[in-house]
């Protein structure tokens, strides 16, 4: 039986409210692949550090990404290794339904 709480619909609608920011969309579909720090992921996603900061923060609050400090820096990664194969089922499912929707992705880029 699927639950329908309040618990359960507050944490999906979090789960809506991360992926309704391509740059959190991006740092999500980013970790996937592999654990990251935030520099790097500014870097790569083209965005201010300060920017990153503030997503990643966003991303802790909804409790899709963990930070793992590692001496002076800290690692993100996703809260959980089933939140990755759910994203990738969703970009499927995107592609599936609306194939222009994700036009990017369908060249290999990151969901954006």
């Amino acid at each position: 039986m699927i639950s329908t709480g309040a618990t359960s619909l507050g944490a999906l609608a979090r789960f809506g409210h991360a992926l309704s920011d391509p740059t959190r969309a991006s740092i999500l579909m980013t970790l996937r692949t592999a654990p990251a720090y935030p520099a790097d992921l500014a870097d790569d996603l083209g965005v201010t550090r300060q920017s990153m900061s503030n997503h990643l923060a966003c991303l802790r609050g909804c409790g899709l990404v963990v930070a793992e400090p590692q001496g002076r820096r800290t690692r993100y990664r996703l809260a959980d290794d089933r939140l990755g194969h759910a994203l990738g089922d969703l970009q499927d499912l995107v592609l599936l339904t609306d194939p222009e929707a994700c036009a990017e992705s369908s060249e290999g880029a990151v969901l954006t």
